[in-house]
């Protein structure tokens, strides 16, 4: 039962603590516009998107206005296009404008599934759409890709891992003059999941139905005044604290996801509940690490604390939801939160303390700012060492990085809105050329064979 204590301290939350729903992303399963024209194929999809998701803003808008409840993003995701590109065949720049013709018809904010999976090698499409993200992004606003070069089943393909390296970087030469945002909107996975709500990652697994609705809260702000409150608590009575705290953002996110699902007609599917954090004052996962005792996000301990807030949101929040999914923890994404851009600009944060941590956080290394000089086979090594934490680790691992052509250590990417600001952190640049063109496969780890 909701009591007027409950109703008021959300208004607080929503006021003073930046507590959003970062996105409502409606998944759409594309199975049905595959076609040996690939034009025809482009105007099914463009069609289909836009009835399913022609009320998608409307209805969110609508919620903000009744609940008071801030929805930041409306996104669409999609069926993985290399699966319509290898029935069709033909350009996949064509399906890439397709795409964001239809997100700018409907008024979405992003459009996911510019997208590969190619964990046990590459089918038909997979290459050619791989080979085309560069170019697509280049000429695109809303559309985003993701390529899952790796799982903890089927090990990590280092012919795509080598591919993904060069690609990121033509990706960054190709927006040089864009502050190097189609590398932004390219992210590299290990254990992609089928239902991730948020972007640059997200795609409509084939698993999926029709079509869904996926939910993404954020609440990094709320967590951190809560514990901000308690500078004596212990370890045990902080975790306590942030699950209390979790449950409460998670419950504001079945909420929307529910009203959502009943006015849009189609079935509400996961929240995820994972701490997005922005550029915002007061929205920082660093900032919560902070508040539990550490001089500066990336101190010694960083890993530990990082952990056991990952852990409290996991638990808090799946008590809250009908179904918990996608990402659903503490993302670390150093551009777009306050704390780590404060943190990579001092030296306190490194990108191997970055790694360290992503063993324990939701995705990976994210938003990652390195020299333009950085070469492709340094980015495919750090792609394939972020795949190996979730390969051996049963867990989603990804790799968003972006080299700032023109720039070094010190200088500064400016993408504004929630992406924010991206300080250039120095990359060890020992080369691992000649490991990344062995090609081939890592194989799966002894663990896989649960069966």
């Amino acid at each position: 039962m909701i009591n007027t204590y409950d109703i008021l301290e959300t208004i607080r939350m929503i006021q003073d603590e930046c507590l959003d729903v970062r996105t409502t992303t409606m998944g759409i399963s594309l199975i049905d516009c595959g076609d040996t024209d690939i034009d025809k194929s482009c105007q099914k999809i463009y069609d289909k998107i836009c009835k399913k998701a022609e009320r998608l803003v409307e209805v969110g808008e609508g919620i903000e206005k009744e609940y008071g409840i801030p929805i930041i993003n409306k996104r669409v995701s999609v069926t993985p296009i290399s699966l319509m590109l290898g029935i069709s065949g033909g350009d996949p720049v064509k399906y890439a404008l397709t795409l964001e013709k239809a997100a700018q018809t409907i008024g979405v904010n992003f459009i996911g599934g510019y997208s590969a999976l190619v964990q046990k090698g590459f089918a038909a499409g997979d290459l050619e759409l791989i080979n085309s993200i560069p170019e697509a992004l280049a000429q695109t606003e809303h559309l985003c890709s993701s390529v899952n070069i790796g799982t903890t089943k089927a090990g990590i393909n280092m012919d795509a891992v080598r591919i993904m390296g060069q690609k990121i970087k033509e990706a960054a030469e190709l927006t040089k003059d864009d502050n190097c945002i189609a590398a932004g909107k390219l992210v590299v996975f290990c254990n992609a999941p089928e239902d991730n709500p948020f972007m640059a990652g997200a795609f409509h697994g084939i698993s999926e139905p029709d079509c869904v609705i996926n939910v993404g809260v954020s609440g990094p702000g709320v967590v951190r005044s809560a514990v901000s409150k308690y500078p004596d608590y212990s370890i045990n009575e902080i975790a306590e604290l942030i699950k209390k705290t979790a449950f409460k953002v998670t419950r504001m996110g079945q909420l929307v996801g529910t009203l959502a699902s009943d006015r849009l007609g189609v079935p509400f599917g996961i929240v995820d509940l994972s701490l997005a954090p922005t550029p915002a004052v007061g929205d920082s996962v660093a900032h919560i690490l902070e508040e539990m005792g550490l001089e500066s996000c990336g101190a010694a301990g960083t890993t530990a604390c990082l952990a056991l807030l990952n852990d409290a949101v996991k638990k808090g929040g799946v008590m809250a939801s009908s179904s918990v999914g996608g990402l659903s923890g503490a993302f670390i994404p150093v551009s777009e939160d306050a704390g780590m851009i404060d943190a990579a600009r001092s030296g306190a944060l490194t990108i191997e303390k970055l790694e360290a941590m992503t063993a324990v956080c939701s995705v990976g290394l994210d938003m990652i700012v390195v020299p333009g000089n950085t070469s492709s086979d340094v980015i495919s090594g750090i792609i394939a060492d972020e795949a190996a934490i979730g390969m051996v680790n049963g867990k989603t691992t990804a790799v968003r990085i972006i080299p700032a052509i023109g720039k070094d250590v010190g200088d500064e990417l400016e993408f504004g809105g929630l992406l924010g600001s991206g300080p250039v952190m120095k990359v060890n640049t020992s080369s691992p050329a000649k490991f990344i063109s062995r090609g081939g496969k890592i194989p799966a780890p002894l663990h896989s064979l649960k069966n």
